[in-house]
């Protein structure tokens, strides 16, 4: 029997390029991203590049920017409070909403991801990490119940990345998030949902809060070295 593939469009192709070059920390905010460069890349001409400029620029990954062009967009702290908000909201509502779904056969594919998480962290890979991370946040929400909630996270994807913001990759916060993660399987295994809901919420923050704090770390080294 054959099997059936996905066809990825050409523009599709140079928004998940894109996205991986913000996300793996290859680009940071500020630096451009040119059509040329991207098309050498994919081998693709340039016109599906720039259509995936104009969808990504909607979503707040890129500004583009009169005779310069496209450029990695930061996030202010407002905007991270926000954006952490909404994804703790959307995370706890698609947790109650699915609850049916978290299943034997649904936690072991959690307890899979969790222990290949810690290895990828104990290995020092935290691109690994970074997948692991989204492919267990698509686990909490990618359910039939919650269509909306798994749509709407898909547009704020990465943006709570901390290459997404030019900082390094930190242990200390990725053991944290990794800690937490596990609480929220622990309490799906007990079928407490609203508490697994409210801990994804308060995973959020902390990822917020840590971003805050960094990025405020930095903007005053910044400022001291000037």
């Amino acid at each position: 029997m054959e099997q059936s593939t996905t066809y990825v469009t050409k523009s599709e192709m140079a928004r998940r390029h894109i996205q991986s070059m913000v996300l793996s920390g290859v680009v940071q905010p500020g630096d451009r991203i040119t059509t040329r460069d991207v098309s050498t890349a994919l081998g693709i001409s340039e016109t599906p590049i720039r259509e995936a400029i104009r969808s990504l620029e909607s979503e707040g990954w890129l500004e583009v920017q009169s005779h310069v062009g496209a450029i990695v967009r930061g996030l202010r702290v407002d905007q991270i409070r926000e954006i952490s908000a909404l994804r703790g909201l959307i995370s706890a509502l698609a947790i109650e909403l699915g609850a049916p779904n978290f299943d034997e056969a649904r936690l072991k594919r959690i307890d899979e991801n969790i222990s290949s998480s810690a290895k990828a962290l104990k290995a020092g890979d935290f691109r690994l990490f970074a997948e692991k991370n989204y492919e267990f946040h698509e686990l909490l929400i990618d359910n039939p119940e919650s269509p909306w909630c798994h749509r709407l996270m898909g547009s704020m994807l990465g943006l709570m990345s901390s290459q997404r913001h030019g900082i390094p990759p930190q242990r200390e916060r990725l053991e944290q998030a990794q800690m937490e993660h596990g609480q929220i399987r622990d309490l799906l295994r007990a079928g407490d949902f609203k508490g697994a809901a409210d801990m994804a919420k308060q995973h959020e923050k902390n990822t917020a809060e840590f971003l805050i704090r960094v990025i405020g770390e930095m903007s005053g080294a910044g400022r001291g070295a000037s």
